[in-house]
């Protein structure tokens, strides 16, 4: 058994790992599209796939499943597995990604989805499968992972017993006490282990201290009439926004500004996901069915509106512009790489009354992390090839990630009842994969190569 990785070694876009189980068989843990400075890598798939068996699929963000298409032209027919959430999400990313990024081509888009629908196969959680086709003993299951809707790790038994190996894939785990989903627990055991190390260098505000904090932000930045700019992913990170908002609307006095002041989602894929994310509502946490049987709404409330086609988009950009009314916008992409927020940012970025609130991880390259370096300074972006001068205020309340920190990283491997013998660290900065390398062996109370080997990749 080994293992290559077709992505997220030297950065966190970009998720594939080959898992190869014997000379002429290997099972593929996600396929994702690169970002930032990493999206100059080829799309192409340069990896030989003629020993891939099957696609396990942790979750639908786009750097974890932005290659699927390109798999499939290469010959992948294979069995794809996810969980039931993903399975109903899965097509919808891909065919937003399709549009935006490769063809607006109705017939080679139907053509894609048709071959990914066919070969999708959705399971449950915690329900062990066997994969047959291998013509060895290898099974794999899902547990919830805590990061978006339908997101998991996956646990893959390799052998019978008493000489099995269990190899543990974290996929993106959640942070702790994040809205809608509960926090991941960790598995019984593992030998090896493929973690992501997103934060592994960063530990998170409390969930108390961000909600106060986003709050005195927004309060602030509203008082003066600009607009309010929050980039966010339209899975996980706009849910989780519109959570926290529809929580302080509710708790504010009823003749504050919280209770006229409009809260945008101009996102079509953002309002679909949210839609499936009250389809799914066993999968959220205790506090949130709480608040649903108390008769509240906490992802379709009465200030929210949702912008679907492109000429409304416009039509709210230039009647901001117009007008001093302040506004929330949520608008993806997360990392500004893409999507409607770029136009937004090229727009009201040179304003003095614009805030700018980052409130998840803005990878090296992205027009995000240049304006979360260059605007505290009162630098500029170049955006589609202009130069645009950053007047805005800038931002960024970590605490809002849907990663786990150093400190969750941790727990997750300490939680094991049965430790892992071989610990790979991917999906992370440099900084961030070294930091957290030492942390675990300084925990586990062992030197690299005894005992447990920490390999970090890059």
């Amino acid at each position: 058994m080994h293992i290559k990785h077709h992505g997220a070694v030297n950065g966190v876009t970009g998720s594939c790992h080959q898992l190869f189980i014997n000379d002429s068989a290997s099972l593929l843990v996600d396929c994702g599209l690169f970002q930032g400075e990493e999206s100059k890598h080829d799309l192409n798939i340069e990896f030989d796939i003629s020993t891939l068996k099957a696609l396990l699929v942790t979750h639908c963000h786009i750097d974890h499943v932005g290659r699927i298409p390109y798999l499939l032209a290469a010959g992948f027919r294979g069995p794809i597995y996810t969980s039931l959430a993903s399975a109903k999400l899965l097509p919808m990313v891909i065919e937003d990604a399709l549009k935006v990024g490769v063809t607006r081509d109705e017939s080679m888009i139907r053509t894609c989805l048709k071959l990914l629908k066919r070969q999708i196969i959705a399971i449950d959680f915690n329900q062990w499968h066997v994969l047959d086709d291998l013509q060895l003993k290898t099974k794999f299951r899902l547990q919830r992972a805590g990061h978006i809707l339908g997101s998991a790790y996956i646990e893959i038994e390799l052998g019978s017993k008493p000489n099995t190996h269990r190899v543990v894939f974290s996929g993106d785990l959640g942070a702790p006490y994040t809205p809608l989903l509960p926090t991941p627990k960790p598995p019984y055991k593992a030998d090896t282990l493929v973690i992501e190390s997103t934060y592994g260098d960063k530990n998170h505000q409390g969930r108390k201290e961000r909600v106060t904090m986003l709050k005195k932000v927004i309060e602030r930045a509203v008082s003066d009439n600009g607009v309010v700019l929050i980039p966010a992913f339209s899975i996980g990170r706009t849910q989780e926004l519109l959570y926290e908002l529809e929580q302080i609307i509710h708790t504010a006095s009823k003749r504050s500004m919280w209770h006229t002041l409009q809260i945008i989602v101009d996102s079509p894929m953002a309002a679909n996901f949210t839609t499936e994310y009250l389809h799914f509502k066993e999968l959220w946490d205790d506090e949130a069915k709480k608040r649903i049987n108390q008769g509240r709404h906490p992802l379709d409330f009465s200030q929210l509106h949702t912008i679907d086609t492109h000429q409304e988009h416009q039509a709210l950009i230039n009647f901001l512009d117009s007008k001093q009314q302040p506004a929330i916008i949520i608008a993806a992409s997360g990392m500004c790489s893409g999507g409607r927020i770029v136009n937004y940012l090229a727009r009201f970025l040179p304003d003095k009354t614009t805030d700018v609130i980052f409130v998840g991880y803005q990878g090296q390259g992205t027009l995000g992390r240049d304006i979360q370096t260059y605007g505290p300074r009162g630098g500029y972006v170049f955006i589609n090839n202009e130069k645009v001068t950053i007047n805005a205020q800038i931002h960024t309340i970590s605490g809002y990630s849907a990663h786990a920190d150093q400190t969750g990283l941790i727990k997750f491997v300490t939680g094991m009842r049965k430790k892992p013998r071989l610990i790979k660290i991917v999906h992370g900065d440099e900084q961030a994969k070294q930091t957290l390398a030492k942390k675990l062996e300084q925990v586990l109370g062992i030197e690299i190569g005894i005992g447990i080997e920490i390999v970090v990749r890059g």
